[in-house]
């Protein structure tokens, strides 16, 4: 029995707390579309997602992803969720809604939805 889409989504979401790419990105197709509010915009595949995420986590020393409110609908998942992103001392915490959808136990689309802002001005400045 293959897991259900929510399944896959916490499982995604779980192994990129410690930013585990490795094991994470196994759990999105090659085709998967990566959506972020502008200026990221969109990329495509294991590869995209990883060129995206990679830089924005690197001073990161500590994540966390709370998963506040979730919803399927067939293969669509949805995660309200709480971001909180450790730099240095000084914790980045930032409400994103997430859109998956899910085949064959791989995400094959991805959007968040956020404030730009709200991150942008949390950021430490040194």
């Amino acid at each position: 029995m293959s897991a259900s889409p929510l399944d896959v989504t916490r499982k995604f979401m779980k192994l990129m707390e410690p930013l585990n790419y490795d094991e994470a990105l196994k759990l999105i197709s090659d085709t998967c579309e990566y959506i972020n509010p502008a200026p990221f915009g969109t990329v495509i595949g294991p590869a995209g997602v990883r060129a995206v995420l990679e830089p924005f986590f690197a001073p990161t020393t500590e994540n966390e992803f709370r998963v506040l409110r979730e919803s399927t609908v067939g293969n669509i998942v949805f995660l309200e969720r709480l971001d909180r992103h450790l730099f240095g001392d000084k914790w980045v915490e930032l409400p994103v809604t997430g859109v998956y959808e899910v085949h064959d136990g791989l995400i094959t689309y991805w959007r968040d939805y956020f404030d730009v802002a709200t991150i942008m001005s949390q950021m430490p400045t040194a």
